[in-house]
């Protein structure tokens, strides 16, 4: 039978992670491809304990049947006192709504604002996900230039008058994938001009809470005036990826709009992950965060430790001060991509930057995770990567 596939997903191509995640099953491989947050530091102690006794605490119907699609009254209590201790967002119930993880915030704002054709401007490089969610609803992903500071922004104006683009996403703080950070300056600046021109801003901030040195950065939503600014907080990297927990926050006419986005995709979060989420963002998070960010520290300190040891002296790259990428490039403009399978072959992955343009190209460049692997796979797989790269 001939499938008469819709032009919104005929041409879509697959999540590169997601097929290099398949790839990895195949064998014993050390991967710095995915984004996975180190399995060792996931609370489940914690977690059992909590869901131990979930439904003798809260009752059956608050456990186990449907929930209001905005969230649970309990998790949007904490999400206030999360979003104003931590992200220094004083956030009402009616500018909220708990999400299936990050992703469906990016999803939804192409639902609510991408018409066939429009353009969303996005840093270049860019998350990869977003590149292929935007494509999905017929809109067409525009890069703007970056530099150490944030975004290019005399690039940004311009690309927002040429394109009349409908919103900007942004990854401001330990973006993936360069694991840069942009200036308050920066931040302050990028809402001046997007809200002078009316175009909106997604704002993804999965990754700033896992911070390992120098002063937390006020959130692009921060300086939010307007109501330009959606911003999302996601509990995948700094909780666990599969409660799929994560919180947008809006003006109340936008959040109107994700309400009924969700109604018609998966009409609610799961109430328990929601439940769970609520009990250990009161008693378990900040304990959690000191555990967690040391281990995180020492993996990015020998990583970089290894990059210098083992790599080819034309790679460049930056010292991320969180989350859980290094990002660089190769200034004799080697081919990243077309060594991939070969490295894989050696027992090795990373992620070729290729994937985080949206017009393709930058094959030099590359996205390594630190955060996944033990100390003994870094130095072992980074080892293996660099001797490659050596003879390429």
């Amino acid at each position: 039978m001939e499938y008469k596939i819709s032009d919104r997903l005929k041409n879509v191509q697959g999540s590169a992670i997601r097929e290099i995640f398949d790839l990895l099953k195949k064998g014993d491989i050390i991967s710095f491809a995915g984004g996975m947050p180190s399995t060792p530091t996931l609370p489940s102690k914690q977690i059992d304990e909590i869901l131990q006794s979930l439904v003798s605490k809260h009752g059956v119907i608050e456990c186990l049947q449907y929930e209001s699609t905005q969230g649970k009254a309990a998790l949007m209590e904490q999400l206030k006192k999360f979003l104003l201790e931590y992200k220094g967002i004083n956030a009402e119930t009616q500018e909220m709504i708990v999400l299936s993880g990050g992703q469906q915030g990016i999803e939804f704002m192409c639902k609510t604002f991408v018409n066939k054709g429009d353009v969303v401007l996005v840093e270049n490089p860019t998350y990869l996900s977003t590149l292929q969610i935007i494509e999905t609803y017929e809109g067409k992903a525009v890069g703007v230039d970056s530099n150490n500071e944030g975004l290019d922004l005399a690039d940004l104006e311009k690309k927002i008058t040429e394109h009349k683009a409908k919103f900007l996403y942004v990854v401001p703080t330990f973006c993936n994938p360069t694991g840069g950070t942009y200036s308050p300056e920066n931040r302050q600046k990028i809402v001046e001009i997007t809200a002078k021109h009316g175009v909106m801003i997604l704002e993804d901030d999965p990754y700033s809470e896992i911070r390992f040195e120098g002063a937390a950065v006020p959130s692009v939503k921060c300086f939010d005036k307007t109501g330009n600014v959606v911003y999302l907080a996601s509990f995948s990297k700094i909780i666990a990826p599969s409660l799929r927990i994560a919180v947008a926050v809006a003006n109340p006419a936008v959040i109107g709009r994700f309400i009924i986005a969700k109604q018609s995709t998966d009409v609610c979060c799961a109430s328990i992950s929601q439940l769970v989420a609520a009990e250990f963002i009161k008693n378990g998070l900040s304990e959690h965060l000191k555990n967690i960010i040391p281990i995180y520290k020492e993996k990015r300190d020998k990583m970089i430790e290894c990059i210098e040891k083992y790599f080819p002296k034309s790679f460049v790259y930056q010292v991320p001060q969180g989350g859980m990428f290094v990002w660089g490039y190769f200034n004799d403009n080697r081919d990243l991509l077309a060594i991939f399978k070969e490295v894989v072959d050696l027992g090795v992955a990373f992620l070729p930057g290729v994937h985080f343009y949206p017009a393709g190209g930058n094959k030099n460049t590359m996205r390594l995770n630190f955060s996944n692997a033990t100390l003994e796979q870094i130095e072992k797989g980074i080892g293996i990567l660099g001797g490659h790269l050596l003879q390429y």
